[in-house]
C-alpha cells in the first residue's frame, strides 16, 4: 500500500469517533473469573510455562502501570477539546488494564498482597534492562511534556508513547499472547482480559498515529524531526525491552514463538504507522531504522547488537565483524553529513581490533572497515571503551580525561562530533 493510500486510512479516523468507541466497547477489570485460570495455571501448565507467562506478563504489568501515571501531562498539552477527552479515556483504559494484571498476578500466580504496590514490589526483579531503560526515557519524557506543552513536544511525546511503545513493543506481545492461550485452551478469564486490553490499545494507537498525522499536514519537518529524534534517543532500548532472561530461547519456543518473530512484527507495525502518518520512508535522512533492508533483517541488527554488547549493559564487546559492521552502519545513517565537509574522513584506530572508517561525500556517509590513508580526525581508543560510548554506558568525557579516548587530527573536527552523530 502506497504511502498516500495509508494516509487516506489516517484521514477517516475522526477524534469524536475513538471517544465513541470507548463507550461502546467499555469493560471491567473486576469482573473477570479467574477461576478456571487458576487451576490452568496449576495444573494443565508446565512449570517452564509458568516461568515464560510470569515473566512475559510482568513486563506489561509494569508498563501499564508506568503509562497511567505518566498521561496526564499528554491531556494538558493537546490543542484540541476532543483530543484531551480521548487521551482522559485513555487514562482510565491504562488504570483498568493494571488492574487487571495485578489480579492475575495475585489471584492466579499467587504473588503479592492483593494491592497494586504490592504486586508490583513482588514481580519488579523479573523486569528487563530495556524495560527499565524505555519506561524511564518516558518518565523523563512526561517530565518535559509538563514544562513545554507545544506541538512538537508533544508529537515527541505521542512517537514514544503510542507509536513506539504501544505500536511497535506491545500490540505484537498482546498478539502472540493471544494466539498462544487460544491453541493451548487456557485461561479464559485471561485470555477474555487480554482481548479487551487489545481492542483498547488498538484505538489508543489509531488516536496517536491520527494525531501525529494531523501534525505532518500541518508541519511534515518538524514531526518528522520529532519522531526521529524519538526514535534515535530510544532505538537501541527497543530490542532490549523483550530480550529473555540469559537468552534463554525457551521463554518463547515453549509458547511457539520466537523472539526473532516478535522484534519482526514489531518492525512491520512500524512501517506500517510511519506510512500512515504520511513519511516517505524512502526519501527520510538520519533515520535509525534501516528502512531499505527487509524486516528480518531489521530485527536480526537489533539482536545482534545486543548479543555483541555493542548495546545494553554488558561488556565485554564481541569484536565480531557482522556486528561491528552493524553499528558504524547505524552510527552513519544518524550522521548529518551538513555537519561535515565533503571529503572528510574520520577514523576508529582500535587498539585492540581492526580499525574502521566513516566517510562523508555528496551528502551522505559512508562506513567501511580498514584505515584509510590520512584521515581528517583518527580516535585512538580500546573497542570495549568505544563500545561503552556508544552504548551510553559511559560518556566521551570521562574516557577522554582517562585518556582512553585519544583523538589525532583536526580537533576542530573532533569537537564537532556531537553535532555530527547527535
Amino acid at each position: 500500500m502506497s504511502t498516500t493510500a495509508h494516509r487516506a486510512v489516517t484521514a477517516g479516523i475522526d477524534y469524536a469517533d475513538l471517544y465513541a468507541r470507548w463507550e461502546r466497547g467499555n469493560w471491567s477489570a473486576t469482573a473477570i473469573d479467574f477461576a478456571q485460570d487458576r487451576v490452568d495455571w496449576h495444573e494443565r501448565m508446565t512449570d517452564e510455562q509458568r516461568r515464560s507467562a510470569l515473566w512475559f506478563y510482568t513486563l506489561f504489568f509494569h508498563g501499564e502501570d508506568a503509562v497511567t501515571d505518566g498521561l496526564s501531562p499528554y491531556i494538558d498539552a493537546a490543542p484540541l477539546e476532543e483530543q484531551k477527552y480521548f487521551l482522559a479515556t485513555q487514562q482510565v483504559d491504562e488504570a483498568r488494564h493494571s488492574v487487571f494484571f495485578k489480579r492475575f498476578m495475585a489471584e492466579v500466580a499467587g504473588l503479592g498482597d492483593g494491592t497494586m504496590a504490592g504486586g508490583m514490589l513482588a514481580t519488579e526483579s523479573l523486569l528487563t534492562w530495556g524495560h527499565r531503560k524505555i519506561f524511564g526515557k518516558l518518565d523523563e519524557m512526561a517530565d518535559r511534556l509538563r514544562a513545554d506543552r507545544s506541538l512538537p513536544q508533544l508529537c515527541r511525546a505521542i512517537a514514544l508513547y503510542h507509536l513506539i511503545i504501544e505500536g511497535a513493543l506491545a500490540q505484537p506481545g498482546q498478539h502472540f499472547m493471544e494466539t498462544y492461550l487460544e491453541r493451548m485452551d487456557v485461561l479464559p478469564g485471561f485470555r477474555e482480559g487480554i482481548r479487551h486490553v487489545s481492542l483498547d490499545e488498538q484505538r489508543h494507537i489509531a488516536f496517536g498515529v491520527k494525531l501525529l498525522a494531523d501534525a505532518y499536514a500541518t508541519d511534515p519537518a518538524m514531526t518528522t524531526e520529532a519522531i526521529r529524534e524519538t526514535l534515535q534517543d530510544v532505538g537501541a532500548h527497543m530490542a532490549a525491552i523483550a530480550m529473555p532472561p540469559g537468552w534463554d530461547e525457551t521463554y518463547y519456543t515453549t509458547f511457539g514463538f520466537t523472539y526473532d518473530e516478535l522484534a519482526r512484527e514489531g518492525m512491520r507495525l512500524l512501517e506500517m504507522r510511519l506510512k500512515a502518518i504520511g513519511l516517505d520512508l524512502e526519501r527520510l535522512d538520519r533515520f535509525p531504522i534501516p528502512f531499505d533492508v527487509p524486516f528480518d533483517e531489521r530485527a536480526r541488527r537489533g539482536r545482534v547488537l545486543l548479543e555483541a554488547n555493542l548495546t545494553g549493559p554488558d561488556r565485554p564487546a564481541s569484536r565480531d565483524r557482522y556486528a561491528t559492521g552493524v553499528m558504524f552502519d547505524a552510527l552513519r545513517r544518524q550522521a548529518d553529513p551538513r555537519m561535515a565537509k565533503p571529503g572528510t574522513t574520520i577514523a576508529w584506530d582500535f587498539t585492540d581490533a581492526e580499525p574502521w572508517h566513516i566517510s562523508f561525500d555528496a551528502g551522505r556517509a559512508t562506513s567501511g572497515a580498514g584505515m584509510t590513508e590520512h584521515p581528517d580526525l583518527r580516535l585512538s581508543i580500546g573497542f570495549d571503551d568505544w563500545a561503552d560510548m556508544f552504548a551510553g554506558r559511559e560518556s566521551p568525557r570521562r574516557q577522554l580525561l582517562t585518556r582512553r579516548l585519544r583523538p589525532h587530527g583536526d580537533l576542530r573536527l573532533f569537537l564537532r562530533m556531537r553535532r555530527i552523530f547527535a
